[in-house]
């Protein structure tokens, strides 16, 4: 279990992600992972898990508290096919994030997917706390009857504080969403749609006070917070139906009272983002 953390997201364009790269160059350390690759990134990859009426994605569409998400994050950068899987469950409360992580053993994930918990040798930490991670993802998936449904990749620039992990700054570019029914792990998707388009997630990341500097650079970027769910957005950019097994009930469920109009206001706010007159999913 990591502390509590708050995480501020903007939407904004690569030319003011070029400048605030060299602001936050002043005051935070790039990210080993991407020191020397191509504009200083790593690819990530999550496959996400929701239930056969996407109760998960709902929820953020909908905007209930106490939400979460169920992910199962790899690094296809890694060339050993024997690399761990990492299962984390993402709460949010407003804009304060809990985040439980666990990793495990490849050969390993298939059967804990199905429901059962890993044995002690095939987890990455022997930490009581990443047992109690992936028992607790476990019960949630279980609950939900929850399964593979998307896959989410992106290029992710990090910074981060040279004394400890209190401050992290992110830029993620290259957002892409696919269904994804089955657990691959693998970079290749199928039919993958842009999320975002160009535009660039720039997360703020920070336990405790908000830092000094941060509050100087939005003054002086013109930041404007505002929501970025990689995995809800980008479901709702190519439509709830690619991503249901069974469409005919999925659809049925989803449309009883659920905030569909909700829905559309996210999906115009990200036609303006985008700089189009409106679109709608395919």
């Amino acid at each position: 279990m990591q502390m509590q953390r708050w995480e501020l997201k903007y939407i904004i364009p690569e030319a003011v992600a070029l400048a605030l790269r060299e602001f936050v160059a002043s005051y935070l350390e790039i990210d080993e992972y991407g020191a020397h690759r191509p504009n200083l990134s790593y690819s990530i990859h999550n496959l996400y898990l929701d239930s056969d009426d996407l109760h998960i994605y709902w929820g953020t569409i909908n905007g209930n508290k106490n939400r979460y998400k169920l992910r199962l994050r790899f690094y296809a950068d890694n060339p050993n096919p024997q690399a761990p899987v990492f299962f984390e469950i993402k709460r949010r409360m407003n804009d304060a994030i809990l985040k439980q992580r666990c990793g495990v053993q490849r050969p390993a994930v298939e059967a804990v997917l199905a429901g059962q918990l890993p044995q002690a040798g095939e987890l990455v930490s022997q930490d009581a706390r990443q047992l109690g991670a992936v028992q607790r993802f476990v019960e949630l998936s279980s609950d939900l009857r929850a399964y593979p449904v998307a896959h989410v990749s992106y290029d992710r620039e990090a910074w981060i504080s040279p004394h400890d992990n209190s401050v992290r700054v992110t830029f993620d570019r290259n957002v892409l969403i696919s269904p994804e029914f089955t657990a691959r792990f693998t970079a290749e998707m199928d039919d993958p749609t842009p999320v975002f388009g160009p535009l660039v997630i720039l997360e703020l990341k920070f336990t405790g006070r908000f830092p000094d500097w941060f509050a100087d650079m939005v003054r002086v970027f013109g930041l404007r917070q505002g929501s970025a769910s990689k995995y809800a957005d980008g479901i709702a950019v190519k439509g709830e139906h690619h991503f249901l097994r069974d469409p005919a009930a999925g659809l049925k469920k989803t449309q009883l009272g659920l905030a569909v109009e909700r829905r559309q206001a996210r999906l115009s706010r990200l036609a303006k983002w985008l700089g189009r007159p409106g679109f709608e999913p395919a």
